[in-house]
């Protein structure tokens, strides 16, 4: 048995070596040539706690990547599902050409899994007819299943064997046959359902996550407005035994929880009305973030905005995955208000992604007055002791000195 998977980032490439540790014969797709030869080569394209071995493991059972896809009987499908911003739906391009090169090569009775995230019903609406006006009986020809990913990035190997897993197949045969497919690693538990239950249950976890970060961060600002402390407050309310808030930060950052609510809020406008809120609160955090730096320009005469550094570029800590990252964020308002100059460095982001990164923490320590902590990396937290006589905003609640500025 061979599976083709189809498109080898931060999901489809652990994916796919995990299947490759565990026995199954891989091969490897995706249309970005050079990322294709960097793994023939040995080179991983992103760092990821414990990828490098898994990647050894599976190069020693014989993983094979390339750029042309596969004649099998197999395929797992785990490309980029971006959202269209202005109407905040699915963009479904790179599901749909996945879909249609897969069809051109695939056998007779193929399965096609999905392990993209796709909005509830995207199966329906956009990959049946697509399949369909190709001329292939679906349930014939081809099957659909659904198997959505379930792993964060700092995390990734562990999830990947660890967690639960969702299934979503039209008949309860393919649902059990891509089960046992997955049970080669997964260690967790395996639930087999319908498709647009699998579709749902992914978004709706992740909106789940991003509204309850969304009731901190609302709560940050209403204490930073009466000047309390709201650490202190969340601490002794997490003390109920019922009560577990989370704690705030500079904003939502990631492909999953920054962008899965807005496909909630695209598909049913009028009725997705707390998931809207939480995300417009959300989103302003960088805003937030910012008007907490004017303050603290203020309050020491700081005019030159190149003298505020913001620490980290990725959207969470130790990992170097920068989409939809607060930071990035933060740096689009700043821009938008020519506001020019302040600078950045993150210790995981080895290449420079925006103006005046810094590739070395003590040149970005010497250039600055004001540091922001975004990310709250186990580097920084190593450090301290190289910032204390700076001013600092830190975001993410690390600093227990005197005389730090927090959200």
């Amino acid at each position: 048995m061979m599976i083709n998977i189809i498109g080898l980032g931060y999901i489809g490439l652990p994916t796919a070596l995990m299947f490759a540790r565990h026995g199954i014969e891989v091969v490897g797709t995706d249309i970005n040539k050079k990322l294709v030869n960097s793994l023939e080569e040995g080179r991983l394209t992103f760092e990821e706690k414990g990828l490098d071995k898994l990647f050894l493991d599976a190069f020693q059972n014989g993983i094979r990547f390339t750029t042309e896809y596969q004649k099998t009987d197999t395929y797992i499908i785990a490309v980029p599902t971006p959202y269209i911003k202005e109407s905040k739906k699915l963009d479904p391009k790179y599901v749909i050409s996945a879909i249609n090169s897969t069809l051109d090569a695939c056998d007779k009775g193929a399965i096609l899994i999905i392990e993209s995230t796709i909005t509830p019903g995207s199966i329906d609406r956009y990959v049946r007819p697509e399949i369909e006006k190709r001329g292939f009986v679906i349930g014939q020809d081809v099957h659909l299943a659904h198997a959505p990913e379930r792993i964060i990035p700092g995390n990734m190997v562990y999830e990947l064997e660890h967690n639960s897993r969702t299934i979503g197949a039209d008949s309860l045969y393919i649902g059990e046959k891509v089960k046992e497919l997955y049970k080669s690693f997964c260690k967790g538990e395996i639930t087999v359902t319908d498709i647009r239950s699998a579709e749902m249950s992914k978004v709706i976890e992740n909106t789940y996550r991003d509204v309850n970060i969304a009731f901190a961060n609302e709560l940050a600002k209403i204490c930073r407005s009466d000047n309390m402390d709201i650490y202190e407050i969340i601490r002794i309310a997490n003390k109920h035994p019922r009560v577990n808030i989370l704690q705030p930060g500079p904003g939502v950052g990631g492909h999953c929880i920054s962008v899965d609510p807005w496909f909630l809020v695209g598909d049913y406008p009028g009725l997705a009305n707390i998931i809207l809120t939480a995300r417009k609160i959300n989103d302003s955090m960088p805003k937030h973030v910012l008007s907490r730096i004017r303050t603290i320009m203020r309050e020491h005469n700081i005019n030159d905005i190149s003298k505020v550094g913001l620490y980290g570029l990725a959207y969470k800590e130790n990992v170097d995955d920068t989409r939809e990252s607060p930071t990035l964020q933060l740096l689009e308002r700043m821009d938008e208000h020519l506001s020019f100059g302040v600078k950045v460095y993150d210790p995981f982001v080895k290449t420079r992604i925006v103006d005046h990164q810094f590739m070395n923490f003590g040149d970005f320590i010497n250039e600055i007055e004001i540091i922001v902590i975004m990310v709250a990396h186990d580097h920084i937290k190593e450090n301290i002791d190289l910032i204390k006589d700076k001013f600092v905003l830190d975001t993410k609640n690390i600093c227990d000195f005197d005389g730090v500025y927090k959200l």
